[in-house]
């Protein structure tokens, strides 16, 4: 069984087998579990890591105990060791898993917009509140424009809201970053290419849409074959239109990399790639010199490097902690878990419905990195940034905008 079952206690970490979770006790009345599923293999892995480690130290903010009871976090693994990413059955398992400990308050995850529509129905008809810190798909809580999927009803079968998010969804992503392309760098043309996956042909989707609102001429749109080795031949097909920049809706593991090493040298303009790209591994894959100073990355909300405050000194705690400086997801693992474990605070009690409802009701929130938000009446966070970032010299650099 490829999964990796890991026990946070207070104090301390503790490695449990994958039966390990069916071994301990469960129904106590001072043990409060928040799950977390995730890839913890594969390309994202840095990212989950820094979510991981995010929410391990929202927990030591309160020692590890919270109105009396225990904090325990069993973090789940929804990849594949082959695949190297998220799969189905095992986001599945993981939701019905959650669903039967009674002592589970919290699923925190998925990192996938797909795996998300796996879990979302699950846990909604048990009344089990989940917060994800990554996925980015609009119709996981509001209609899409032009689109009759029957979503987000699908998920919310119960009539209750039990899903929401800490990070922006791809209609300010998509949107914002062709605003930028148009006002700041100039552009008239534009390629795009797609994964054709939920995530990356959705946010490419909506930068579309907008482009064609903003008058930025779309030369293509393309869904590549995130299977297929190389792009070459495409890349010189692309050359032949001159665009003023390729845009690519993908992920790392979808072939980000490969889009950037194939177009060096041969279509002469700026990528821009989402936030799925916005991560240490898609530097490492295609290189730090094929991309530097030609590619940019955008990331719905903050990234580390912009914190003030609290968050500045986050970032210094998590450096002295990990050894490292945190992913920009961090963030948002860390705040998923402080909107949650003060939801807990408020109602007292371990009691599923009465903490969905403290968290859902959330306003105002101030109390972790991210300054002051709170949730709407979609689970959606009231916070609307976007960060874009010019590669340079292997790092992320944020750009300044209007």
């Amino acid at each position: 069984m490829n999964r990796r079952n890991v026990l946070f206690l207070a104090g301390g970490v503790a490695g449990v087998a994958a039966v390990g979770w069916l071994l301990l006790p469960q129904g106590g009345k001072n043990r409060v579990k928040i799950v977390t599923s995730m890839p913890r293999t594969g390309s994202a892995q840095s990212q989950t890591d820094a979510i991981v480690n995010g929410i391990q130290m929202a927990i030591d903010d309160y020692g590890g105990e919270i109105a009396g009871m225990q904090l325990q976090h069993v973090d789940m693994d929804d990849a594949t060791a082959s695949g190297g990413r998220w799969d189905a059955g095992m986001e599945m398992d993981n939701a019905r898993q959650a669903i039967a400990d009674k002592d589970v308050m919290v699923f925190i995850g998925p990192y996938n917009s797909g795996a998300a529509k796996v879990s979302m129905p699950l846990l909604n008809e048990a009344g089990l509140l989940q917060i994800s810190p990554s996925v980015t798909w609009l119709g996981l809580t509001k209609k899409v424009p032009g689109l009759d999927n029957g979503e987000p009803d699908i998920y919310r079968k119960s009539g209750k809201l039990t899903f929401c998010r800490v990070c922006p969804t791809d209609d300010i992503q998509g949107p914002l970053t062709a605003r930028y392309i148009v006002n700041e760098l100039k552009a008239k043309t534009v390629y795009i290419l797609d994964d054709n996956e939920l995530y990356g042909k959705g946010v490419a989707g909506l930068f579309k849409a907008e482009c064609e609102k903003l008058g930025l001429r779309v030369l293509g749109h393309q869904s590549i074959v995130a299977t297929q080795l190389e792009f070459k031949g495409l890349m010189n097909t692309i050359a032949a239109l001159n665009p003023d920049v390729l845009y690519f809706g993908g992920t790392t593991l979808s072939k980000g990399p490969q889009i950037a090493i194939d177009m060096k040298g041969v279509v002469n303009c700026p990528l821009f790639v989402p936030d799925g790209c916005y991560e240490e591994a898609f530097i490492k894959a295609a290189g730090a010199d094929v991309l530097n100073g030609r590619v940019y990355a955008t990331m719905g909300g903050k990234v580390p490097s912009q914190l003030k405050g609290p968050g500045a000194e986050f970032l210094k705690r998590y450096k002295a902690k990990y050894n490292s400086d945190p992913e920009s997801y961090a963030l948002y693992g860390y705040e998923a878990a402080k909107v949650f474990l003060e939801a807990v605070k408020k109602v007292g009690k371990k009691d599923r419905e009465a903490i969905r409802k403290a968290v859902l009701e959330t306003q105002d929130f101030d109390k972790g990195v991210l300054g002051k938000w709170g949730f709407n009446a979609d689970g959606d966070t009231t916070l609307q940034e976007l960060t874009i970032s010019k590669i340079v010299d292997g790092k992320f650099v944020p750009v300044p905008r209007d």
